[in-house]
């Protein structure tokens, strides 16, 4: 009797996993356990990731409202302009750029995290002085700091040719932008000056828009704020979005 029971026993232990009967439930409680699952209870089967251009949109469009109502004559630089260009400025957009960079959207990443960047070195162009690290930049040197944005806004314009033609005119104002500032530190005319802060005041709010409509667009699904959307710039999202 203790010898059968001995040899049961040994059978169990080295009986093979496949045959146990809780093996087979095993499959089924792993892909359970790796299915992500909201605080209530829902499970999702797939991922989808959320858009983030208004962010990166409203993080420009804001700050360059704000900064050009500076350059138009109306107040000058104090720490709220700073501040913006460090946290919604500069920072929103380049998380914006990092999820479009998830999203596969070379552009995206390119335009919101260069432009990021900008806010922030110019933050650190204003501040740097102040603080004794460094020398105030000539006029006429930032006059080619303008200069260089303004060529690289004019090359990725060109990148929106396929695109909806509110996005088309934040890239052209926005170049123009440039071009005026660069102009005005090269002649030290406080005319152009003010052209480009009313010029800008236009572009940030043309961002805006574009943000806001991208969200209630998506929102409700349907066209509530166009964009001016055409063929090509539809089959661009859609090969974005797969």
């Amino acid at each position: 009797m203790v010898s059968r029971v001995k040899n049961s026993v040994i059978f169990l232990l080295f009986r093979p996993f496949h045959l146990l009967p809780e093996a087979k439930s095993l499959p089924k409680i792993a892909r359970l356990l790796s299915t992500p699952t909201s605080i209530f209870g829902e499970r999702h089967v797939s991922e989808k990731l959320a858009n983030p251009a208004p962010l990166g949109l409203m993080g420009f469009g804001m700050t360059t409202i704000l900064l050009n109502i500076h350059n138009a004559g109306f107040f000058p630089i104090s720490a709220m302009i700073l501040a913006m260009g460090l946290c919604y400025g500069g920072l929103a957009q380049i998380i914006a750029g990092i999820m479009e960079y998830k999203r596969g959207n070379t552009f995206g990443v390119t335009a919101f995290i260069s432009y990021g960047t900008f806010w922030w070195s110019l933050v650190f162009l204003l501040v740097m002085p102040t603080m004794g690290l460094a020398e105030a930049t000539p006029h006429a040197y930032m006059g080619w700091y303008l200069l260089m944005w303004g060529m690289f806004t004019l090359f990725m314009l060109i990148g929106t040719v396929n695109y909806p033609r509110v996005k088309q005119f934040v890239f052209a104002s926005l170049t123009v932008l440039f071009f005026l500032l660069a102009a005005r530190d090269f002649t030290g005319s406080t005319l152009i000056g003010t052209i480009a802060g009313f010029e800008g005041i236009i572009c940030g709010a043309s961002a805006i828009y574009l943000a806001m409509a991208t969200v209630l667009n998506e929102q409700f699904g349907r066209t509530v704020l166009p964009i001016g959307d055409h063929k090509k710039a539809a089959a661009v999202q859609l090969k974005a979005a797969a």
